[in-house]
């Protein structure tokens, strides 16, 4: 059966258009100037919750964003339904450049890089002084990577009223890292989420340490409009259990700075880390490293650093400081 009549013209047949060949591709991409500015609170399964002018609004990141990923802390540029409506979700189409990155791998020799948050100025490593009993090397590997972020450390001790804290403050002594000693009653009674918080004023502070140690307790009571769950030790094992599966970030009362809580680590790798990078962190030894060998471990025969020290211009507490530091990449945190 003839579909077009007797003497068919060009013009009249139809032709089914080719979807990847009538618009050609470009590297072009809107620039979305009207995107409203957000802040990442939370990523759950893909979907962020993100803070735009005081609502919370869930998003997605856009597909020409590529392998790009937001993570928490994250300054965003969203489109869509802005309006934190329920079912409602917006689109991320940009992730506007960090001031820092604090990352970790699973353990150092995976290459894969893991960021934990983005844009925080400050780390507090929460230790808990007995149950569990606190673990040197981790905390040695959490200074590492904030020196290696630019980020300042802050010790957080828990747990004092069942150990002193003072064999443990002296090891750190040299490195001059503040620190708060918080115990079960101060928790309760809220004096030590005050003497926490007076570090935390003006700061977006990321919270990390091992399962158990009181860090979401910590946060609850920094918080306590926002109670997430907590769990316990497990007594055979000695070992926390994980409760907070995601980073979280909370404001603190009255806007005066912000709280990442962030899931419970057993090990922090450094595979990503420079070790030149963590000598800015010693500004009286930096300077001693100009006579050091091209790719100076600084923990050589040939390091300057020696006679930096020998000559007064720094203690020789503060040099061994970060050799220890730097040699936690050879170490896992359990030796």
């Amino acid at each position: 059966m003839r579909r077009y009549g007797k003497n068919p013209d060009e013009d009249d047949i139809r032709v089914r258009p080719n979807p990847k060949g009538n618009r050609p591709r470009t590297n072009i991409r809107p620039k979305h100037e009207d995107a409203g500015a957000g802040l990442v609170l939370t990523v759950d399964r893909g979907r962020l919750t993100c803070l735009i002018e005081g609502r919370t609004v869930t998003a997605m990141k856009a597909r020409e964003l590529g392998r790009k990923s937001a993570v928490v802390g994250d300054q965003v540029a969203v489109v869509g339904d802005l309006s934190g409506a329920k079912d409602t979700l917006a689109r991320i189409v940009r992730v506007e450049p960090r001031t820092s990155t604090l990352r970790r791998t699973a353990d150092d020799d995976d290459p894969f890089e893991r960021v934990v948050v983005a844009n925080a100025d400050q780390l507090a490593i929460v230790t808990a002084l007995a149950d569990p009993e606190p673990r040197p090397r981790l905390i040695d590997r959490c200074l590492v990577a904030a020196y290696d972020a630019g980020l300042d450390p802050l010790l957080v001790l828990t747990k004092s009223d069942l150990a002193s804290a003072d064999d443990l403050l002296e090891s750190y002594g040299a490195l001059g890292v503040p620190y708060v000693v918080t115990n079960r009653d101060e928790l309760t009674d809220g004096s030590a989420a005050e003497r926490v918080r007076e570090q935390l004023t003006g700061r977006m502070t990321a919270f990390v340490g091992h399962s158990g140690v009181g860090k979401t307790t910590l946060v609850n009571a920094l918080v306590p409009e926002r109670r997430r769950a907590t769990g316990h030790v497990n007594a055979v094992t000695g070992r926390g259990r994980h409760t907070t599966t995601s980073a979280l970030a909370l404001p603190l009362p009255g806007g005066s700075g912000w709280v990442i809580d962030t899931p419970g680590v057993r090990s922090f790798g450094l595979h990503h880390v420079d070790p030149s990078r963590v000598i800015h962190a010693f500004p009286d030894l930096e300077p001693g490293t100009a006579g050091c060998p091209r790719a100076c471990s600084h923990d050589e025969q040939d390091c300057a650093l020696d006679e930096w020290v020998s000559d007064g211009h720094a203690e020789p507490a503060r040099l061994y400081s970060l050799r220890r530091l730097l040699a936690t990449r050879e170490r896992r945190e359990g030796d």
